[in-house]
C-alpha cells in the first residue's frame, strides 16, 4: 500500500507499486482530468504536480511516491489559468487542457511575470492538435496579469 497526498487530501493506494499513478489516479481514486494519451510520457495528457513540480504520471509508479504530494487538474479548478483559458476561449477538444493547466501552474508559481517565450517553452511538451496554441499563450499571459492584479 502506498499513501500519498492527492489535492490535499491524504489518499492510500492498493495498488501494486509498479502500477502508473495514472492508472491509479484514474482508475482507484476516480480523478480522471489527467488522461492517457501516449503512454511514454512524451505528450503531456498525463501531467500532475508531484510536490510541486510538472511530471508526467503514466511513467511514474505508485510506489515512487510514499508521502508525496499530488496535485492533479482538479486540485487546480480554482487557479486563475482555469478562468483565463475560459475568458480566451482556448480550448477546442479539450484533450490537452488538463496537462497544460499543470503546466502553466507550474509555471506561473516559479515565474509570476514569463515573457511569452518562456510560456512557450514551459508549454511546449504538451501536444494539442487542435492549434489552440495561441490562445492558450494568451491564456497564460492574462492569468500572470491577473495573479500580478490581486496580489497588490
Amino acid at each position: 500500500m502506498t499513501t500519498l497526498t492527492v489535492n490535499g487530501t491524504a489518499l492510500t493506494s492498493t495498488a501494486p507499486p509498479t502500477t502508473p499513478l495514472l492508472d491509479v489516479l484514474r482508475n482507484e481514486f476516480r480523478l480522471t482530468g489527467a488522461r492517457f494519451g501516449c503512454g511514454e510520457e512524451q505528450c503531456g495528457a498525463c501531467l500532475v504536480l508531484i510536490d510541486g513540480a510538472p511530471v508526467q504520471s503514466c511513467g511514474r509508479e505508485i510506489g515512487t511516491l510514499q508521502g508525496r504530494a499530488v496535485t492533479t487538474v482538479e486540485g487546480l479548478q480554482q487557479h486563475p489559468i482555469v478562468a483565463a483559458l475560459i475568458a480566451e476561449q482556448a480550448g477546442q477538444c479539450g484533450y490537452c487542457l488538463s496537462g497544460m493547466v499543470v503546466a502553466a501552474a507550474a509555471l506561473l508559481a516559479r515565474t509570476p511575470n514569463p515573457s511569452r517565450a518562456e510560456i512557450a517553452a514551459a508549454l511546449d511538451p504538451q501536444l494539442c492538435r487542435c492549434g489552440a496554441h495561441p490562445r492558450i499563450l494568451n491564456a497564460v499571459q492574462r492569468a500572470a496579469r491577473d495573479m500580478r492584479e490581486a496580489a497588490r
